[in-house]
């Protein structure tokens, strides 16, 4: 990474509140300030496009019928706004980067779940098999090319753009490692190691999460030094984030999920757990378990779910998301930040570490 610049001051800001601040609270706050934005944005697009962002959303039907299927957490919005906020700048400085991030992200989902061929996506049939692959793939690049119009219209346009494509950048960098990893074998030289999958996980995810903390800030004024440093505390919460999937991908509730369980494992895919737990207990029988993870039926994927917990892979990816999470801390800690915010965006930190257990 470049070399940080010295910080400068940022102007004061009200003392943090007593009591810590409430993540759900927080989010729905940044969510109500952000939708009507993005609902305008996308509507945008070409009617058949925006109805697919809608129903990605879950918030029409196939057709364009009126639905409320629930909305995700909005994470990456509220880390925009609230970037503005921890600079001191207004929240509404932070908007259009939540926008053009929560377009960045649906249009990673809408892609994702066809590289990875995921069926479900929050308790609904994914976008490609609602509408068909080519449809979501072009819904997709809609949102793409909206994202970096969004940003293009701000009156950083061209640093703000460069941020947001140099997260674009990793971000298509990480899914490229994270769909060749499925190739690699488990064990052996051509393995996986841990520190791959760490800088796979900072680009796939990481990245866009850093995107969001540091274009809210530099659209809300921050200087330089704030920028690139909410840009790394964002990577390092990304990393817990993708660990934290991988967790619930093995051990997590289909019906709070939304998507089927145990799908990585069946898929092969290199998840902080399995390959954690390769290096203890029941080794051997695992590391057979996974070469037929394509073919394996219900009772084999149980077992190599049991051995992986048994190895110690699900409490060393546990400790893992929680040292990403204590490292964006301690960045955080070192910038002079506006109380309030500040203890906000603690809040979600927390919230997220309760999601990996």
């Amino acid at each position: 990474m470049p070399p940080v610049p010295p910080v400068r001051s940022v102007p004061s800001a009200p003392a943090a509140p007593e009591s810590p601040p409430d993540a759900a609270q927080v989010l729905g706050r940044c969510r109500d300030l952000v939708s009507p934005v993005l609902s305008e944005a996308i509507g945008t697009l070409h009617p058949w496009l925006a109805e697919m962002a809608r129903y990605a959303l879950g918030h029409c039907e196939v057709g364009g019928a009126p639905a409320d299927h629930g909305r995700g957490k909005g994470v990456r919005q509220a880390l925009a706004v609230l970037g503005a906020e921890i600079v001191s700048g207004p929240a509404r400085a932070g908007v259009p980067a939540a926008v053009a991030v929560e377009l960045v992200h649906v249009f990673s989902l809408l892609h994702d779940d066809i590289m990875d061929g995921d069926t479900l996506r929050r308790g609904r049939p994914a976008v490609w098999k609602a509408y068909g692959t080519g449809p979501a793939v072009l819904a997709g690049d809609a949102l793409f090319a909206l994202a970096v119009e969004t940003v293009a219209l701000t009156p950083q346009a061209g640093a703000a753009v460069r941020q947001l494509t140099t997260a674009l950048g990793d971000l298509v960098r990480g899914q490229a490692d994270d769909l060749l990893f499925a190739e690699r074998p488990w064990t052996g030289s051509d393995a996986v190691g841990q520190a791959e999958y760490e800088a796979m996980a900072e680009r796939k995810t990481g990245a866009l999460l850093g995107c969001a903390l540091a274009l809210g800030a530099r659209l809300a004024g921050a200087p330089d030094r704030a920028v690139t440093v909410l840009d790394r505390a964002g990577r390092h919460l990304g990393v817990a984030f993708q660990i934290a999937d991988d967790v619930l991908g093995i051990w997590g509730d289909p019906s709070v999920t939304g998507k089927p369980v145990h799908s990585d494992l069946r898929q092969g895919k290199k998840t902080l757990p399995v390959l954690a737990a390769l290096g203890g207990a029941g080794y051997g029988e695992l590391d057979e378990l996974l070469a037929l993870s394509h073919s394996l039926d219900e009772a084999g994927v149980r077992r190599a779910t049991a051995l992986v917990e048994r190895a110690g892979g699900r409490a060393a990816a546990v400790r893992e998301a929680r040292r990403h999470l204590a490292a964006a801390d301690t960045l955080l800690a070192g910038l002079p930040l506006a109380p309030v915010p500040a203890a906000e965006l603690h809040s979600m930190l927390s919230a997220l570490a309760d999601r990996t257990i």
